[in-house]
């Protein structure tokens, strides 16, 4: 809601408060003024000036050179481009000196040889939106009324003096979407009367009745219909300042009858309707629901097809407009109307605004209409309404109205208790105090004891329970000046849960190693859902997808990420390391909904590290992946358990691809992506992994045990094994360190050998065993022994032998 200030004093007393202050004094009791635009942006020196002479430039056929009186004594000379110029003008003036939106200067100039002593303006050179400009004059200047006085200040007769307050109103506030709404809300915080228009309507002798019939059949979505006759208006513009108050407040004049009615619906929240009598083709209206596949051509030229929930007023036959919406093309007031039906209504919001979604149309009614208005004011914006058509259209307007009326317009009581408002605010308010407060808001409160009882206006819709009673106390008093307070009670502070503490710690882990997070749509294409997928299910589609590209739930991470590595790739950035904890979406048999279960994927690509200084490039390989995932397990405590197994997977490389168990039990997968999978994702070489989140997270893990550091030295003994190439290190290393017992402390593989000088079929591996107690020194001959138990076991197992 945009309110001009100098309308809003129309209404109420605003001495010694400038704007701002006000913006700060509303904001503070509840509603945000989310900004104040001051509208002459700057402006100075322009003045009303009479154009005296106008003829053509000698030199240009598309200018003007114009003789001007700006109320100085001698006239100026001014050149001028705009096509309606003419002789005998009141125009907008910038002099000599003046100051234009922008910091722009008016000097003195020579035009094709012509001097320029000014310059004639637009309104659109003046800061006003063109959106927001009368169309005759949207492609030329400004045209004052005859009247004008010739050197007055043409800002303020604009009304660019002015400063607008921008309302950022929540659903609840609809009685402040007017401007006597706006005065009431100021009033109560500067305790201020306030004044309503003055209304003074003359009517003929003839008999509304005898021009209109109203019948409404769908009383419930129109309770209530008042239809009013002005004959023999004169359509033509409305006045400046009103056309100036209409544009302060984001509505673009059109002629005096439209401009009143929207001017109405401004200040009064009621909104209005003019229809052209002549062309309605009846005398009856008709409200009713329309028949389903009907057509109307409404006020934008647009043909819409109707509902049969959607509220139509007809000419007893035909819709003439939307009930609440917009208006009919065939009966809107234009330039040779007469005779009007001015229309003012109570329609039903729900009916209303599923009317104006269906066919996209919002307009200031509407939005009025959805939200609630005041039932009481319907027909004092009529009568108000009709007051300024004879004073400015010069209409008569025809003696009383027609109307259905079956609306229930009493104002609510609602009932509240002294002590129930201390309690809620924390305060100590008496009732004295409290009811201060409902007479500066305009509510009769009457108090028996600590009991008081409020008659709420049926401007405040809002207000329907104590709560709200005690927050309009609340906001009134002033937010500022309820005192702090903490909680009272045993209270347990929050924290994490020990899943959501290694959540976290897992991604620390990997943003540390070098990787960045990434988050990607959980819906896919039904092609891509079962890619990569660690455990197959049915597909999970969505009953109306936005496209088949987000039609279904995925079940792996793999192939969203490969998608953020081909984006990147797209944009030169060869280098890419990537994860993502999300869910995926597993569904079973004869189960609705799917189970959610959270995993973790990454995807690197390119170098893993690059020092220019040094020459040195390392390319992602496998073996990379794998050390990231290790320093993960080790981090978690569950590196002794985990055990990576060569395997084959669906889009992998069959030879660089393994799965990953913990405590026997699969986990995930991790490996290169299959080069013709990587050529259908556009991407080069790639690893990937994921992992089975939630099972990693919630696996029991043994307390961290701290050792003395050793006094002791230890002993290391290298060994290196033949074996058959089939036989994996890690299995190996399994049974080392199942036989070296509690003296073995740690085994590390340090060389891989195949070759001329060993057999076909086996390989060389080489293993770096240490020993150690940490309670003494070992003596060569115990860990002699030891070291051949473990070859023994190692030969009887895989037939190792030693290499020679």
């Amino acid at each position: 809601m945009f309110v001009s200030y100098r309308w809003l004093e129309q209404y109420i007393n605003l001495e010694g408060i400038d704007p701002n202050e006000l913006a700060e004094k509303i904001t503070r009791t509840g509603i945000e003024v989310e900004g104040v635009e001051t509208l002459n942006k700057g402006i100075k020196g322009v003045v009303v000036g009479h154009v005296l002479e106008c003829e053509q430039h000698p030199n240009a056929d598309k200018l003007n050179k114009c003789l001007v009186d700006v109320g100085e004594g001698e006239p100026v000379q001014i050149i001028c481009g705009a096509p309606n110029v003419a002789k005998g003008q009141k125009v907008a003036v910038a002099k000599v000196g003046a100051v234009l939106p922008g910091n722009f200067k008016i000097k003195k100039a020579k035009l094709r040889g012509e001097a320029s002593h000014g310059m004639i303006c637009s309104l659109q050179e003046l800061g006003i939106e063109g959106k927001l400009v009368p169309k005759e004059y949207q492609e030329g200047i400004f045209v004052f009324a005859d009247d004008a006085e010739i050197g007055r200040d043409a800002l303020e007769l604009l009304n660019l003096d002015d400063h607008v307050l921008e309302l950022g109103l929540t659903p609840n506030r609809a009685d402040c979407l007017n401007m006597l709404g706006v005065a009431y809300e100021v009033g109560a915080i500067l305790d201020n009367e306030v004044k309503y228009p003055s209304v003074e309507l003359q009517e003929s002798s003839e008999k509304a009745e005898d021009y209109i019939r109203v019948n409404v059949e769908a009383k419930e979505d129109n309770p209530l219909y008042i239809a009013r006759i002005i004959k023999n208006v004169k359509i033509g513009p409305s006045p400046l300042w009103m056309q100036t108050r209409l544009m302060a407040a984001g509505i673009r004049p059109h002629n005096n009858v439209v401009d009143i009615t929207n001017y109405v619906l401004l200040e009064y929240g009621q909104p209005l309707h003019a229809f052209d009598y002549d062309r309605i083709g009846s005398k009856e209206i008709l409200v009713r629901h329309a028949v389903e596949g009907e057509k109307i051509t409404t006020l934008d030229d647009q043909e819409r097809t109707l509902k049969g929930d959607h509220l139509v007023i007809t000419n007893g036959e035909t819709p003439i407009a939307l009930a609440g919406v917009m208006g009919g093309a065939d009966s809107e007031v234009k330039d040779d109307t007469i005779n009007v039906l001015l229309e003012s209504a109570y329609f039903a919001g729900l009916s209303i605004r599923k009317c104006s979604k269906d066919h996209g149309l919002r307009s200031e009614a509407s939005a009025r209409y959805e939200k609630g208005i005041d039932p009481n004011r319907v027909r004092a914006a009529s009568e108000r309404a009709a007051a300024l058509i004879a004073q400015y259209a010069g209409g008569e307007v025809v003696s009383g109205v027609v109307e259905e009326n079956t609306l229930d317009a009493e104002p609510k009581r609602v009932d509240v208790t002294l002590a129930k408002i201390n309690g809620v605010l924390g305060t100590e308010l008496t009732v004295d105090e409290v009811t201060s407060i409902f007479k500066r808001l305009r509510f009769e409160a009457i108090a028996d004891g600590e009991q008081i009882s409020v008659t709420v206006p049926t401007r405040r819709g809002d207000i329907t329970i104590s709560e709200d009673l005690i927050e309009e106390v609340a906001r009134l008093y002033g937010y500022d000046h309820i005192p702090t307070t903490l909680p009272v009670g045993e209270s347990t502070p929050g924290q994490l849960t020990s899943y959501q503490e290694k959540r976290r710690r897992v991604r620390r882990y990997l943003e540390g190693a070098g990787m960045l997070q990434a988050i990607t749509y959980a819906l896919t294409s039904e092609e891509k859902a079962e890619q990569f997928a660690l455990e197959v299910s049915k597909h999970v589609r969505l009953a109306m997808p936005m496209s088949e590209e987000r039609s279904t739930l995925r079940l792996s991470l793999i192939p969203h990420l490969l998608e953020v590595v081909k984006h990147n790739i797209a944009r030169q950035l060869d280098s890419v390391a990537l994860y993502e904890t999300s869910s995926v979406f597993l569904s079973k048999e004869n189960q609705d909904l799917p189970t959610e279960r959270e995993h973790l994927a990454g995807a690197v690509s390119g170098l893993w590290h690059m020092h220019m200084w040094q020459g040195e490039k390392k390319v992602v390989d496998f073996f990379t992946v794998k050390g990231i995932l290790e320093g993960l397990f080790d981090g978690l405590g569950l590196a002794a358990r985990i055990e990576f197994q060569a395997s084959k997977h669906d889009g992998m490389h069959p030879g660089r691809t393994a799965t990953i168990s913990l405590d026997g039990k699969e986990i995930g997968i991790i490996g290169q992506v299959h080069p013709h999978t990587a050529k259908r994702y556009d991407v080069r070489e790639t690893y990937v992994f994921e992992l089975d989140l939630q099972t990693l997270l919630s696996a029991d893990v043994e307390d961290v045990v701290y050792e003395t550091i050793p006094r002791f030295p230890s002993i290391t003994r290298d060994i290196a094994l033949v074996v058959d190439k089939g036989i994996s290190a890690g299995k190996l290393e399994q049974e080392i360190r199942a036989t070296g017992g509690k003296l073995l402390k740690d085994v590390k593989v340090f060389d891989l050998y195949e070759g001329e000088h060993v057999e076909e079929g086996k390989k060389s591996i080489a293993f770096s065993l240490r020993y150690l107690d940490p309670e003494r020194t070992l003596t060569d001959e115990e860990v002699t022994s030891t070291h051949e138990k473990v070859l023994e076991a190692l030969h009887t197992k895989f037939d190792a032998s030693l290499r020679s």
